[in-house]
């Protein structure tokens, strides 16, 4: 099902992009499995019966994870047409359903879900605190919203360069810089104009209770030591954070 998509950034449908992206998730060298997913799922509630939204479902790993954990109904929002055609043909299950259209612009029905879950998708979206709203909007009253975000520790970096390291290569600190401006920040990420827009930890909690959000649980996560037998390099990351996650309830 596509709805009115609007002109906005939807870099994952770049081919070269794409490709890279892909290659990182199917070979899972990325942060997704090692961090993010696993503590995502641990701030979900039991899943039996309930209806699910998720916003920014890419290719529908989650959806359908979702579906086989027992939710009634799965319903993911996706912009790229790349990320979809591949839900559809891989991720597909019966109880989920995928709409092509924007989360800014979406039309769902009011309180009409008891989850929504957005994985590493907000930091692309300009209006933070519009698109929470709506997220409010959709919830039933005690429903949940759980999501992952780029830390601000890391869009906050100076633009295009990661760790400072010394002359033999070795890590020294992690660089930030204009933390306290919130926006638009462009940086290379298999090509070059990728934009994200860099928040406060302020901004991102304050939008939630705003929007008639109780916050619920914060995490910052590490790798594992299962991960870390597995990627012992997974161990840098523990001296800056890479993933913000949040569980809030509708009140």
């Amino acid at each position: 099902m596509t709805q009115n998509v609007p002109d906005i950034q939807n870099i994952y449908d770049d081919p070269e992009f794409f490709a890279g992206y892909k290659h990182l998730r199917d070979t899972r060298s990325g942060l997704n499995e090692a961090l993010e997913q696993p503590a995502l799922r641990a701030l979900l509630p039991d899943l039996a019966g309930l209806a699910v939204l998720e916003l920014g479902c890419g290719m529908g790993q989650f959806a359908r994870y979702c579906a086989e954990q027992g939710a009634r109904r799965v319903v993911g929002v996706e912009v790229s047409e790349r990320m979809l055609e591949i839900a559809q043909r891989q991720y597909s299950h019966e109880r989920v359903a995928y709409i092509h259209a924007a989360m800014e612009t979406v039309d769902l029905p009011h309180a009409s879900f008891d989850l929504s879950v957005s994985s590493l998708a907000l930091h692309y979206v300009e209006d933070y605190a519009a698109v929470v709203r709506r997220v409010h909007g959709w919830l039933r009253r005690g429903g949940s919203f759980v999501f992952s975000v780029e830390h601000p520790i890391c869009t906050a970096q100076i633009a295009d360069m990661e760790w400072v390291r010394d002359e033999d290569g070795q890590k020294l600190h992690w660089p930030v810089d204009n933390y306290a401006a919130d926006g638009r920040r462009e940086q290379h990420w298999f090509v070059d104009g990728v934009i994200k827009y860099h928040r406060r930890l302020s901004t991102l909690l304050n939008g939630l209770t705003d929007a008639g959000f109780t916050i619920d649980r914060i995490e910052e996560p590490e790798a594992t030591p299962e991960a870390l037998r597995e990627r012992p390099a997974l161990q840098d990351e523990s001296r800056r954070p890479p993933f913000l996650l949040v569980r809030a309830v509708s009140r």
